[in-house]
């Protein structure tokens, strides 16, 4: 069986997290500056000293000295020594930066066809009508082989699902252009907080996160202090990583020891105006999860900021000192005494009000998988360094990580953006060619019209009074022909008869 970890110490009494029994999840609370992070990082060195990856937020930039042997801070030196420990071995853990914003680490993105509409929605801050139109885009894109990669191939989509609203509400229900609308100016604010950077390609392969190196775990440091000033979307991701880990992994059962530990810090924001479908999404997956051989540990202030539900799957207890000033600090203090097994030599409530920094109440599960009894203790400080490391030191490990170069390029290949604007250029273009046909038609009528108008319309000036002349003469001949032809006639006729007057006829 793999060594446990030395977790905390009081005296002669040992505290030990077993490896064996790690996968059954955990939570660490306490008031800030209590030494929470301190905790993380002695659990997340423990566990990639035994040769388990661990995942983990920095919110503060404070974990990165994880990676730095550490040592030569006095109060580490003298905690040691009131806990027997002096013969410990100083040392650094490998380490993985990632960073969403590409500042801080390895950029790190996941496709929207990966995140899916339940998540992107409780991101967006939907209500369940836009959530409903937003479901039904994502089943239009599915239908129409289009891939949705990142924010624009979703907001191209979203249009062309707003143009042909009349024709998907006949064939899937009503489709509010209203809705339509609500999802894009979410989809611009989340844009504008850097979305743009996360969403896209090439999406992180989880098994990078499951890597080792000489033996020991890498600890892959999440650089969250500008994440998390985009609650959503932190809280969010970290969701859609867990989720993914338990669709990837195989069942594994009871390992010796985890394949991965998951860390959640400031857990209380996953929690935060979630819907009951998301919560009922987060208890099943921490639920089954521990059977794919993950461990999950919640860091935040007070138990209570987790529902019973899952609080209820986390067998592993660490609490910090909880300030009691108001009531409804006093009511969390009771929850937090409550989570406990009960050990009636340690007064829960009152003692919780009462620990120093890097003092805890602890309760970890025996080879039975059976919570022991609370007590009283001190962490063990870790042996790497506490505190930050400097940005020379952090550029240095970024640049000989294991995946340096895998996605510092981002990608962007033919999908839902692409497909649906060659529709548009091509649908525009046919329709620009009907139009000049139409035109050319209708122009080719205008010539024929003003070409019969033309032979229908009075003589002009000059050709009237050319023809007017031409008639006066015709006329005029006419007559004269006439005339000629009626004297000839008549001078026949009178002609003769004159004759024979002077011929003596009469």
């Amino acid at each position: 069986m793999p060594e446990p970890i030395l977790l905390a110490k009081r005296d002669a009494a040992e505290f030990n997290l077993l490896l064996g029994m790690s996968n059954r999840h955990g939570v660490v609370t306490g008031a800030t500056g209590t030494g929470k992070t301190v905790t993380l990082q002695k659990m997340a060195e423990g566990f990639s000293q035994r040769g388990v990856p661990v995942f983990v937020a920095d919110i503060k930039g404070d974990l990165s000295g994880v990676s730095q042997t550490g040592g030569n801070h006095p109060k580490i030196l003298a905690r040691l020594e009131q806990l027997g420990l002096t013969d410990t071995k100083f040392e650094g853990s490998p380490v993985t930066f990632w960073d969403v914003f590409g500042k801080e680490g390895h950029p790190l993105r996941a496709t929207i066809s990966e995140m899916g509409p339940l998540l992107l929605s409780r991101i967006l801050q939907l209500n369940e009508t836009q959530e409903g139109v937003l479901t039904l885009a994502f089943k239009i894109a599915d239908e129409g082989g289009m891939l949705l990669l990142d924010l624009k191939d979703l907001q191209q989509l979203l249009i062309f699902v707003a143009e042909n609203a009349s024709e998907f509400t006949t064939q899937y229900g009503n489709v509010s252009k209203a809705s339509v609308g609500a999802i894009q100016r979410g989809l611009l604010q989340l844009e504008q907080q850097g979305g743009h950077s996360f969403f896209g390609e090439p999406a992180v392969r989880l098994e990078d996160f499951m890597q080792t190196l000489g033996g020991k775990g890498v600890i892959n440091i999440l650089a969250a202090d500008e994440l998390i000033n985009s609650p959503k979307l932190y809280s969010t991701f970290l969701l859609w990583l867990l989720s993914e880990l338990f669709e990837m992994l195989p069942e594994a059962g009871d390992l010796d020891k985890p394949k991965l530990v998951f860390f959640f810090d400031e857990a209380h924001l996953l929690f935060s105006d979630a819907p009951k479908a998301l919560v009922e999404k987060i208890e099943q997956v921490v639920r089954l999860i521990r059977s794919k051989g993950v461990g999950v540990y919640f860091v935040t202030q007070s138990p209570a900021d987790i529902p019973d539900k899952v609080l209820a799957q986390l067998g592993n207890r660490v609490q910090h000192a909880l300030r009691a000033y108001t009531p409804k600090e006093q009511e969390a203090v009771k929850v937090a005494a409550k989570s406990f097994r009960e050990n009636p030599e340690v007064d829960t409530v009152k003692t919780i009000s009462e620990l120093g920094v890097g003092e805890v109440l602890i309760s970890l599960l025996d080879e039975k998988g059976v919570p022991t009894v609370v007590d009283r203790a001190f962490v063990v400080p870790p042996a790497s360094q506490i505190g930050p490391i400097t940005p020379e030191q952090r550029k240095q490990l970024i640049d000989t990580s294991i995946v340096a170069g895998i996605y510092e390029n981002a990608v962007d290949r033919e999908s839902a953006f692409e497909m649906l604007t060659k529709r548009a250029e091509e649908k525009a273009a046919a329709e620009e060619e009907a139009k000049a046909q139409l035109e050319a038609q209708k122009e080719a009528e205008r010539q024929a019209k003003a070409e019969r108008a033309a032979a229908r319309q009075p003589d002009g000036i000059v050709e009237s009074v050319v023809k007017s002349a031409a008639r006066s003469a015709s006329s005029s001949i006419g007559r004269q022909i006439g005339n000629s032809i009626v004297r000839g006639v008549l001078g026949s006729i009178f002609g003769g008869t004159t004759s024979k007057k002077k011929s003596g006829w009469f």
